[in-house]
């Protein structure tokens, strides 16, 4: 593919995809009483999944893009972790059972900011009210700096299994213009205190399409990265989007890479990473060939969800704070992401849900579809059509849809099955797009297909 072509399909903006329908059209016309009644519905016998969501930082790095604010004082993660607490006993009641627990998530923000105390009771109240499977996993994100001694034996001692931390760059410049300055030193120890406690699943995050970023940076990222002896990398592009998270004007534009110039980054790190053995999973994922996400993803059972890519097969993910989003068999929901107005919700005892997505049978048909395109590179579409009760005439609108990627060789139909050429792998996402029924009335800005 010559360059100008690279560039313009880089360029080009589209979802995620860690959902389908995506959260830009969840409405108001799912609510607490409808969520009430999914989550009374639950079957007893399905394991689920939890979400915790912890919106605070100490700051804010310049390239956020999730939903947090800085707290410099512990009494509003107190006070948070308490109406956490409250929420998990809401939900609990309202489901009506103690069901059991196949992973468990915490996201932020910043978790690690609950001191030990509030830390520990939202475990408690996690484990009281629902029970845990052996072998369960319990992930939590932490950022390297907060990382103590003390702080990975509360972690271990809560029975965290797998860590995920924000690494980002190791380069200086990139570190300093990116608002969020850690030399390698701080993960090294950070590392060393998980190890010494037995936490030994650790990732890392990595991104491309930073400011200052060069092929020579970014592979010293990796050389370092590796000397750390991550189990998994997530590699994701920088979201650039100013108009929605207002920090991100701190970043000088002009020092961001161009279309061309992140899809060289990306295919740099790749190239680095495949050197070390890791493989690619889906789109931004790698891990050793032994992990089980790779085995996932070469028996055809890895999925995607909020959280990205991810070996998790529960059909509920029950989320819990302001802002998370979580998925019912009935469809999508997400709590008020106002901390306020979730926190008298709760203290209200009411659900604070203020949007979602009922599903309907296309949505299932779609979703099924981005779902397998996204984690698999290809998709039978004469199977999931069936599986769903229906002909490929449903989605011929997506198939069209495809015409311009596969004219340029980035998608290939043989038959009834799509496949994401190599070319056309970092584009996937456009793939995706194209059976999305809901882009086109899409209000919201997205980030860069790469």
């Amino acid at each position: 593919m010559n360059t100008s072509l690279h560039a313009r399909y880089a360029a080009r903006t589209v979802p995620r995809y860690t959902s389908y329908p995506t959260a830009p059209h969840f409405t108001g016309a799912v609510g607490a009483d409808l969520y009430a009644g999914w989550l009374a519905a639950l079957p007893p016998e399905a394991p689920v999944s939890l979400y915790l969501h912890v919106p605070y930082c100490r700051a804010i790095c310049h390239y956020c893009g999730c939903h947090t604010k800085a707290a410099l004082r512990d009494d509003p993660v107190i006070h948070y972790a308490e109406r956490l607490v409250d929420e998990i006993g809401l939900v609990a009641d309202t489901i009506g059972r103690r069901l059991d627990v196949a992973h468990v998530h915490w996201g932020g923000g910043t978790p690690s900011l609950l001191p030990a105390p509030s830390f520990r009771a939202v475990v408690a109240a996690l484990k009281t009210r629902f029970r845990f499977l052996d072998g369960a996993e319990h992930a939590i994100e932490l950022d390297p700096r907060t990382v103590t001694p003390e702080l990975a034996a509360m972690l271990a001692e809560a029975g965290i299994t797998r860590t995920s931390l924000g690494v980002q760059d190791f380069d200086p410049a990139v570190q300093k213009a990116m608002g969020r300055v850690q030399p390698f030193p701080v993960v090294e120890q950070a590392v060393a205190a998980l190890r010494a406690v037995g936490i030994e699943a650790i990732n890392f995050d990595l991104m491309y399409g930073l400011p200052h970023q060069t092929a020579e940076t970014i592979r010293s990222t990796v050389d370092l990265a590796m000397r750390l002896g991550p189990t998994r990398i997530a590699l994701f592009g920088y979201a650039h989007v100013p108009w929605f998270k207002k920090h991100q004007r701190l970043i000088d534009e002009m020092a961001l890479p161009g279309a061309s110039e992140r899809l060289a980054l990306e295919a740099t790190a790749r190239e680095a990473l495949a050197v070390c053995g890791f493989l690619p999973i889906g789109l931004d994922h790698f891990a050793r060939p032994d992990d089980e996400m790779a085995r996932a993803e070469a028996d055809g059972t890895l999925r995607r969800n909020f959280q990205g890519y991810t070996t998790d097969q529960a059909d509920t993910l029950i989320g819990f704070g302001a802002s998370s989003i979580g998925r019912m068999p009935q469809g999508f929901v997400q709590n008020d992401p106002d901390i306020g107005r979730w926190s008298r919700a709760i203290e209200a005892r009411r659900l604070p849900v203020v949007k979602g997505k009922a599903l309907d049978a296309d949505d299932r048909l779609r979703g099924a579809i981005i779902e397998r395109l996204m984690c698999d590179y290809r998709v039978d579409l004469a199977a999931v059509t069936a599986a769903h009760g229906v002909g490929i005439a449903a989605i011929a609108d997506g198939i069209e849809r495809l015409a311009e990627l596969t004219r340029d060789g980035l998608v290939a139909i043989a038959g009834d099955t799509i496949v994401i050429t190599e070319a056309g792998r970092p584009f996937v996402r456009l793939a995706a797009a194209a059976f999305d029924a809901y882009l086109a009335q899409a209000a919201a800005r997205h980030s860069m297909a790469v």
